[in-house]
């Protein structure tokens, strides 16, 4: 008989690796990723006074009206109460900090002075650059994987927003919380976890980087599936490979239209390649009698002529068929690929491959110069 499925808890990561400075947890949505981390800090204020740091990309995301439900479930559970041995029961949410709460035998709020933690958000850190975070010990930033894009240089900007609350301390541990939802996330490669899109559930790699104290716990949350599953998964029981994400912590991938008809070699008329993170794709221009199209497959081998094929990339080149963002460009073939694109003439060999190219055309509309 399987065993009954419990919600994570990020403190055996903590503790089996204490010197860690950096602890990335991604998996399934819903299984406790989030909860635990914030009952971690809520335990490190009553303890010492620390007090942590929740972080999220979006200004929107830390509105008010966003946050203000944040430890609903710890204030349902008793969680708080525990906590703080009955003072407080609730986290209150407002301009940008968290309070602990109650209500008193008169049914007024009490609300404490001191702030037990902060709300930021990548988009606007520069404007907090001038101010000091001394207690703040741990930082949270919680959905760091998106599927609908990153805002421009990010992985800078989560740097300089690091930098600003951790000044010149080393006692802060900073979680990183995912959910499975692209496999293309800037910061697997900015921060060199390069097994991460490989690892297998309910595993922990380890990084180190060099003669440095730099080290990171990466941990790929065990399935609720192998116990049974969780209450809700009853709700997304389809069959829809988006949604195993949600019920068993596999990567999200979306279907993506596959060719259903044959072409020779004589009917490509052009060839270009896209380099993004680790794939090199090879699009195929074909024109047959019902019209063009474009096919786009794994590239196995290397480019053959370097100085003539068009190559789409992430990076400057000095060579002219080098172009580094693809829907930044106007000329005929970059116009052409954007125009199948919307038109939905792009077919492609696998789901894995549309990924891939999804994620390129998302970072190329992103790009921008000026950061």
């Amino acid at each position: 008989m399987a065993k009954k499925f419990e919600f994570y808890d990020i403190r055996h990561l903590l503790k089996d690796y204490p010197k860690a400075y950096y602890y990335v947890v991604f998996g399934e949505r819903s299984n406790g990723k989030t909860y635990s981390a914030l009952d971690y800090a809520l335990e490190r204020y009553h303890k010492n006074g620390e007090q942590f740091a929740y972080v999220r990309r979006w200004g929107e995301d830390i509105r008010k009206k966003n946050l203000s439900t944040l430890f609903d479930g710890h204030s349902a559970n008793g969680r708080i109460k525990s906590t703080f041995d009955g003072e407080w029961t609730d986290v209150y949410y407002g301009t940008g900090k968290f309070y602990l709460q109650r209500m008193n035998e008169n049914g007024e709020i009490e609300r404490a002075v001191d702030n037990c933690g902060f709300a930021f958000d990548l988009n606007s850190m520069e404007h907090s650059k001038s101010l000091s975070f001394p207690r703040v010990t741990t930082i949270i930033f919680d959905e760091f994987m998106s599927r609908n894009g990153y805002l421009p240089n990010e992985w800078v900007l989560f740097a300089n927003t690091l930098s600003t609350i951790i000044r010149h301390r080393d006692n802060v541990k900073i979680i990183m919380l995912g959910n499975t939802v692209n496999k293309y996330c800037p910061y697997f490669s900015e921060m060199g976890l390069n097994h991460i899109t490989t690892q297998k559930p309910g595993t922990v790699d380890v990084y180190y980087y060099g003669d440095t104290d730099l080290t990171v716990a990466v941990e790929y949350t065990g399935t609720s599936a192998k116990h049974g599953g969780k209450k809700s998964d009853v709700y997304f029981s389809f069959d829809n490979p988006e949604l195993k994400m949600i019920t068993g912590g596999a990567w999200e991938i979306a279907v993506y239209p596959h060719l259903n008809v044959k072409y020779r070699p004589k009917d490509v008329v052009a060839n270009f390649f896209i380099e993004f993170e680790d794939a090199l794709l090879h699009g195929e221009v074909v024109s047959l009698d019902t019209g063009p199209f474009i096919f786009l497959h794994q590239k196995t081998t290397p480019i053959k002529d370097e100085n003539e094929d068009v190559v789409y990339t992430t990076k400057p080149y000095e060579k002219w068929n080098y172009r580094m963002c693809l829907t930044k460009h106007s000329d005929k073939l970059s116009l052409f690929i954007v125009r199948c694109l919307r038109e939905n003439r792009i077919f492609y060999s696998t789901n894995e491959i549309g990924e891939v190219f999804r994620n390129y055309v998302m970072w190329s509309d992103s790009y921008s110069i000026k950061n």
